[in-house]
């Protein structure tokens, strides 16, 4: 997949929450759009955190664990006891992967 590619389906994904419906779900969904894409950047960053220097990868690490609470807990208010099932997916795949780039390799 190009960057391009990848960029173009989270635009369309941005795009489509506009026509969600106009009742509960859709609204918070729609609030969540911004959460959604943070979280899975954080994903894909934390994929390559290897890549960068030991100084680099130990702020990137701490940030991630920011961004991933923050949003996190941001989806958690705004759904409450409905979560979908797709984005308790999308925590704990980004949450596994955080906790994956945080053990030391030998």
């Amino acid at each position: 997949m190009t960057w391009t590619a990848l960029l173009g389906q989270w635009i369309e994904f941005a795009r489509s929450a506009l026509a969600l419906p106009d009742d509960s779900d859709g609204r918070a969904m729609k609030q969540s759009v911004a959460d959604i894409i943070t979280l899975q950047a954080v994903w894909f960053a934390l994929r390559d955190i290897d890549t960068l220097p030991h100084d680099e990868k130990q702020l990137g690490l701490d940030r991630s664990e920011l961004l991933i609470k923050k949003h996190e807990s941001a989806l958690r208010r705004r759904w409450q006891d409905s979560m979908p099932a797709k984005l308790e997916e999308l925590i704990c795949d980004v949450r596994h992967v955080l906790a994956s780039a945080q053990k030391p390799h030998e």
